[in-house]
């Protein structure tokens, strides 16, 4: 059996990774929020400046999970990264990949001199609540999230 290859995203990946986001879209009950195109998504991750990096996770040669990040500034903390999105296929999940993402995550983070890694998780998401105690995450019910579409 092949190995799970851990790599950052190339433009090609682009379709996969969007079908994938489309999926998690589905998970999150909110197929119908995706509006973003194939060309403003390569653009934005493969065009002159960049606003978004990512790995992916290939087995048999086919993209089954990716982590999705941009680096944000915390007046309190500096620059960190933030993990906009992170999936493991259905049929991947339970083996691994989501740690070996992480892992790649830590090392960039660490390389670029970030203080941290911040993210956000749907209340009803068990499992990757579960999965996010086992690497040590803190939880912070505190803060209500805004957002105004412009």
């Amino acid at each position: 059996m092949e190995e799970v290859v851990i790599r950052r995203a190339l433009k090609e990946d682009c379709p996969r990774i969007l079908e994938l986001i489309r999926e998690l879209a589905v998970f999150e009950r909110a197929p119908e929020e995706v509006a973003v195109t194939l060309e403003h998504f390569e653009k934005s991750g493969f065009g002159e400046n960049p606003v978004w990096w990512a790995f992916v996770a290939e087995f048999e040669g086919v993209v089954q999970a990716f982590a999705l990040y941009y680096i944000r500034y915390s007046t309190w903390k500096g620059q960190r990264m933030y993990l906009e999105d992170l999936l493991v296929t259905e049929k991947m999940r339970g083996k691994g990949i989501g740690q070996l993402l992480f892992n790649e995550l830590f090392k960039e983070a660490k390389e670029k001199q970030l203080n941290g890694i911040v993210w956000q998780v749907l209340e009803w998401n068990e499992l990757a609540i579960k999965f996010y105690k086992k690497i040590k995450a803190s939880f912070d019910a505190e803060w209500v999230n805004c957002s105004v579409d412009v």
